[in-house]
């Protein structure tokens, strides 16, 4: 007699299950190994691919649903790739992590877990559903939330894809330039002369305004 296969409900519980391990198991990897995993070793890492810039992003990807920080991809990518091309593919690199993790959460959450209902978290998920992008670029401007904890917990809410995207672009996006181009300006200053000042300041600028941005918008609000 023939078995009959598992309803379609228990596929789903069995594939979000997986995916938790598999998560688990990359962040204990990344924790372990966080000190080994600095922007000079990963740079030389991906640079050694012929396709270098699509290295990064995988990277990227997968260093975002582990708890990696970004910042240390950012400025690899100085490294390897320069100012202007090291801000657009670290800017793709995050955002594309952030949707990655943005959707993992909606996945293996499946509703199950309500915003409303978390004592402490609840409400700032709240506000940030109804603030929309703009409350998204605010939370992104906050440099202590770790980025990966900020896509998981924001694909607990009922925000719309388009307004996630928009919001985490331009939230990311001081920081992003400021890390990259301190990056560069660390591979320049170490082949010599006086290029490495140049991305310096800019880093610096872009730093300085991802500070200033959050006491701002608070002022404001």
């Amino acid at each position: 007699m023939r078995t009959a296969p598992p309803p379609l409900a228990a596929w789903r519980q069995a594939g979000r299950v997986l995916v938790l391990v598999a998560l688990a198991a990359g962040a204990v990897f990344a924790w372990q190994h966080r000190y080994a995993l600095d922007p000079d070793s990963l740079a030389r890492a991906i640079a050694a691919w012929p396709a270098a810039p699509l290295v990064f992003l995988a990277a990227h990807v997968v260093a975002s649903l582990c708890f990696f920080p970004r910042t240390v991809l950012a400025m690899a990518a100085g490294l390897v790739f320069g100012m202007g091309w090291g801000v657009t593919w670290a800017v793709c690199g995050s955002v594309l992590g952030a949707v990655a993790g943005f959707l993992l959460a909606r996945y293996v959450n499946g509703g199950l877990i309500q915003p409303e209902s978390m004592p402490r978290l609840g409400p700032v998920l709240q506000r940030a559903e109804a603030g929309g992008w703009r409350a998204v670029m605010a939370l992104r401007l906050i440099p202590v939330v770790p980025h990966s904890l900020a896509n998981y917990a924001l694909g607990l809410t009922r925000l719309k894809l388009s307004s996630y995207l928009l919001g985490s672009f331009l939230g990311q996006l001081p920081m992003t330039i400021a890390y990259v181009d301190l990056g560069a300006a660390g591979g320049r200053l170490w082949q010599g002369g006086t290029s490495w000042i140049a991305p310096t300041v800019i880093g610096f600028a872009a730093l300085l305004v991802s500070v200033l941005l959050p006491r701002f918008a608070r002022q404001r609000g």
